[in-house]
């Protein structure tokens, strides 16, 4: 995915004010051992960019005053209450060097597992987004989740559901290195019809 940005020379609070008066917002480049590079974006094309999955968990292609630099998006600051982004961050990235990144899981064919066509279960993710180490060239934009096989005596952790892509590993901190993806919740049994309700317990005495 390809990104626009130019180099902007000015710096501090007053200065990123009067950038976002005139429709622009701040934003700084920086690792892969250079000097970090402040940078300005056009506001309603980032705030549109950062509405895609794709944008949060790729590597993007950041023209900055026409030459590419390849980055990832490393953190975003927002108004608290306006729909206004305040700063972005971008990682430079090195072809050779792996990089740790979070990334969007995808929840598939759910609704044709044994667990909720024959068992009526509800299945439920824990888990929307995994950590990951990959080299740049094989971070994947998502992962799938294959449930299509789930049974309700079926295993729920990452290394049961969960097949990570060539070159990817899984980053999972922690003393639970197998953390459950999925819930899975049986359906409640209703009471047989015209069946006689439970006698109710004896009133216990009071003291005298």
């Amino acid at each position: 995915m390809q990104f626009a940005a130019t180099t902007r020379a000015q710096q501090g609070t007053g200065a990123s004010r009067r950038m976002r008066f005139t429709g622009k917002t701040p934003g700084i480049v920086y690792g892969a051992g250079e000097q970090p590079q402040l940078i300005e974006m056009d506001h309603n094309a980032i705030f549109h960019a950062l509405k895609k999955e794709v944008f949060h968990s790729s590597v993007l292609d950041l023209d900055i005053d026409g030459k590419t630099t390849k980055v990832v998006l490393r953190d975003v600051q927002y108004h608290p209450f306006k729909q206004q982004i305040l700063h972005v961050d971008f990682q430079r990235v090195d072809e050779t060097t792996k990089i740790e990144m979070r990334v969007p899981l995808h929840f598939e064919g759910v609704e044709n597992s044994p667990a909720v066509k024959e068992d009526k279960c509800t299945v439920t993710p824990l888990i929307h987004e995994l950590a990951v180490v990959c080299m740049p060239a094989h971070l994947p934009e998502h992962i799938v989740v294959d449930l299509s096989g789930l049974t309700v005596k079926s295993a729920l952790g990452l290394n049961n559901l969960t097949k990570m892509p060539y070159g990817v590993k899984a980053v999972v901190r922690g003393s639970n290195k197998n953390p459950a993806l999925v819930s899975i919740k049986l359906p409640e049994v209703a009471p047989a019809e015209g069946a006689a309700p439970a006698p109710a317990a004896p009133a216990k005495k009071g003291k005298k």
